[in-house]
């Protein structure tokens, strides 16, 4: 008899064991669904970095691309624009910090036109186009009373290094994470 129970005891924990194996399988099947929805959509993810040929940029002029759904702005500077920025110092502007996301201390590091710029020659400035005082798109080429980008909303002034000079705006326009590869521009966000 007690050989009975014993016999009894182990297909009833079999039972148990398999409906609640089989119970924690249908959840996971039925919950998956809605966890994966939540993962980002693949325009989402193309969003995420950008490729932007710059062999073409002559020297003074710039192009504005759409990355994270704000524009970017990509400049090649010129001898003169360089030697404006560089002429300026950080005392006498409104933001002294750099706000260069490519340094891994861009928000305590100086605002200097080297600590702004993409590449060592100070040639290429990437900015996002949003002025930081209210999220409108400054005007480049030039514009504004520094030479370089203006703000007409609000009268917004930013130098040559896209760093606030007059107005409203209380920071420099961020540097986003760049970086060269070869003739190309890679514009991504680190994890």
């Amino acid at each position: 008899m007690a050989n009975d129970n014993e016999h009894d005891g182990d297909r009833r924990d079999f039972l148990y064991y398999a409906t609640g194996a089989a119970g924690a399988v249908a959840t996971g099947a039925a919950v998956w669904p809605l966890v994966n929805q939540m993962n980002p959509s693949a325009d989402v993810l193309a969003l995420a970095s950008i490729r932007v040929n710059v062999a073409d940029i002559e020297p003074g002029t710039q192009v504005t691309v759409l990355w994270q759904g704000k524009p970017v702005f990509i400049r090649r500077r010129t001898e003169d624009e360089i030697t404006a920025a560089t002429g300026v110092a950080v005392d006498d502007l409104q933001d002294p910090i750099a706000r260069n996301e490519n340094k891994g201390e861009g928000n305590t590091l100086p605002a200097t036109d080297d600590n702004r710029a993409l590449d060592e020659t100070g040639e290429w400035l990437v900015m996002v186009g949003v002025c930081t005082h209210l999220g409108c798109v400054p005007l480049g080429d030039g514009a504004g009373d520094f030479g370089g980008w203006f703000c007409p909303c609000h009268g917004s002034h930013y130098d040559t290094a896209g760093r606030i000079r007059r107005g409203p705006a209380n920071e420099n326009l961020l540097v986003p994470i760049a970086s060269f590869d070869g003739d190309e521009l890679i514009i991504g966000k680190e994890d």
